[in-house]
């Protein structure tokens, strides 16, 4: 498919199959996501997948999907064929930037005018969601709602952090989030020329 058109054509699902994807389709959209630049090629961040039914269920729960189901969209985090979790170490950049070469004139690490890390962590969200549809799957993306719980199911280092869960799997007919009603902003809104 080409680049304009999984762009155009993606979309948040929240209904899946849960028919297995073979673990090679799920490793190449990781090996996609390894490949998200990062500052200072950094790369603190990493992606847990979760194939496993009830540890799936586990991690749903994390991000209220008892809520989800009560509104309608069912248990769509839960039932799909994987979980991909992107996670990111802010300690990683941190690091990276107290290395001789990254160090200020003055020898110190440098004044983080924008903590890249979750740039950089949301760049990699992305590109997972867009190697998932272009293997011929679809994703959503739910925020957890208990980070300590679903760092410890996880078994997460200390300094990882996960920013959501991203289910994958075929998709099924789901119910539309009524947030779409909003439409997309005029282009011309979106985009300044120049200056704003």
């Amino acid at each position: 498919m080409e680049f304009a058109e999984l762009v155009m054509r993606r979309r948040t699902v929240r209904r899946f199959e849960e028919t297995p994807v073979e673990r090679e389709v799920l490793e190449g959209i990781a090996r996609l996501a390894q490949r998200t630049p990062s500052a200072g090629f950094s790369q603190g961040q990493r992606v847990v997948i979760v194939t496993d039914p009830q540890l799936r269920r586990s991690v749903a729960e994390t991000c209220g999907e008892a809520g989800y189901d009560e509104s309608g969209f069912g248990r769509w985090i839960s039932e799909c064929a994987a979980q991909f979790i992107p996670c990111v170490s802010e300690q990683i950049y941190h690091r990276r930037y107290q290395e001789p070469d990254k160090l200020d004139e003055d020898g110190s690490e440098i004044d983080w005018p924008t903590p890249y890390w979750w740039v950089d962590i949301g760049k990699t969200a992305m590109v997972l969601m867009l190697a998932a549809h272009d293997a011929g799957l679809a994703a959503g993306f739910a925020g957890p709602q208990d980070v300590p719980a679903l760092k410890a199911i996880l078994g997460l280092p200390k300094e990882f952090h996960p920013v959501g869960v991203i289910p994958v799997g075929y998709p099924l007919p789901d119910k539309r989030s009524p947030s779409l009603k909003r439409g997309w902003l005029p282009f011309e809104d979106f985009a300044h020329w120049e200056r704003w």
